[in-house]
């Protein structure tokens, strides 16, 4: 068996051979890394994530362009509130992290930010690491970490993330912080937004507590992170804390399901690449050369869902009706197999599954010929 450097430098190699050539691989962050983790059985995904593939671009050479994404607008309006967050050193993010988090410590006052600045993510990450270590043992200080860099271990694959800060509090224990543009009215917010940002922090959180582990004396990642948003319509900041324990356990449990990515990328045939410059039948063949997991849920998380959900629909894959109905179905995988067994011309009437579909026909017949008379 290679020694890990050489497994790990022909894994990057073959990842790039996938890309195709001269294409700079895109990051895998932490909304699609969440994304992934709520979509474990999905190789497409994540042989395509872990070779930083533009889903985007190839969802637009493919000819169904993705619909998901934000604006520009959005993006313009998120970095504008996150710099008014961190302006004057941080002062009023680490005030709302010592009012919502941290109550009985001592104010905030002249925290340190230490410079993270390196080159590549293996230098940032080295970086932020050290910036943690030298945090934790500094007892009695805040310190804000702006932008760490932190690297997470996906199917076989570091990815490397950054949040928005991690604040190291006076007991030496680490908190994740996450700035959102979406307004938090009368103390609340979109419920389905702050799932989304838990769900995104919780990666954070498992990541850091990576980094903790390698510590001497592994300090505490807080499961508590704070997720600050604009106050009703105003642009001033207010926060909240949210538990992210559940989706961090979710996530945790999801990646570990994950396939390897170099045994997706080791099942394929030789010679593939997912460059968008490849002619559209070429790309068509070599993406489906990968096995999908298309579901409805892929609408709201996916730039190739429009793609995958078109196949599925032409294989009448029950997943295209919903992960619950696909559960419901058991054996049947197909829309041709449930209407037959709802027909009673296919199907062990033993199954639970086939007695309802034929206990349904029956009672849509007899519904039908009630209102024909």
């Amino acid at each position: 068996m290679p020694p890990p450097r050489t497994r790990g430098t022909a894994l990057r190699q073959r990842l790039a051979e996938l890309r195709g050539p001269d294409v700079t691989a895109k990051a895998l962050d932490a909304r699609a890394l969440a994304a992934l983790a709520a979509n474990p059985g999905c190789e497409r995904r994540a042989i395509l994530d872990g070779a930083g593939v533009d889903k985007a671009t190839l969802a637009d050479a493919l000819g169904s362009p993705s619909a998901f994404g934000q604006s520009q607008f959005a993006l313009t309006r998120g970095n504008a509130f996150e710099a008014k967050v961190k302006a004057d050193g941080g002062a009023e993010l680490l005030r709302l992290v010592h009012e919502r988090l941290d109550p009985g410590a001592a104010p905030p006052a002249g925290a340190a930010l230490p410079d993270l600045s390196a080159i590549g993510p293996e230098g940032r990450t080295a970086r932020t690491a050290l910036a943690l270590r030298e945090a934790t043992g500094a007892t009695g200080t805040w310190t804000l970490l702006d932008h760490p860099m932190i690297a997470l271990d996906v199917a076989g694959s570091p990815a490397f993330l950054e949040p928005d800060a991690v604040v190291v509090h006076p007991d030496g224990s680490w908190t994740v912080v996450e700035i959102k543009s979406f307004p938090m009215l009368d103390g609340s917010a979109d419920p389905a937004k702050v799932g989304a940002a838990a769900r995104q922090a919780a990666v954070y959180v498992l990541a850091l507590e990576a980094v903790a582990a390698r510590l001497d004396a592994a300090p505490r990642v807080r499961h508590r992170v704070l997720l600050v948003c604009p106050k009703d319509f105003s642009n001033l900041p207010t926060a909240s804390a949210v538990d992210v324990r559940k989706q961090r356990a979710v996530t945790s449990r999801q990646l570990a399901r994950l396939t390897r990515i170099e045994d997706i990328a080791d099942a394929l045939p030789e010679g593939t690449c997912f460059s968008p410059e490849l002619p559209a039948e070429q790309l068509t063949a070599a993406v489906e050369a990968v096995p999908a997991a298309y579901a409805p849920e892929c609408l709201a998380a996916c730039e190739l869902a429009f793609h995958c959900r078109e196949r599925s629909r032409a294989a009448g894959a029950v997943t295209s009706l919903g992960r619950s109905v696909r559960a419901e179905l058991g054996g049947l995988t197909t829309v041709e197999d449930v209407l037959a067994a709802a027909r009673g011309e296919s199907g062990d009437p033993r199954d639970p599954a086939v007695a309802a579909l034929r206990r349904a026909a029956r009672l849509r017949t007899e519904a039908l010929g009630t209102m024909c008379h």
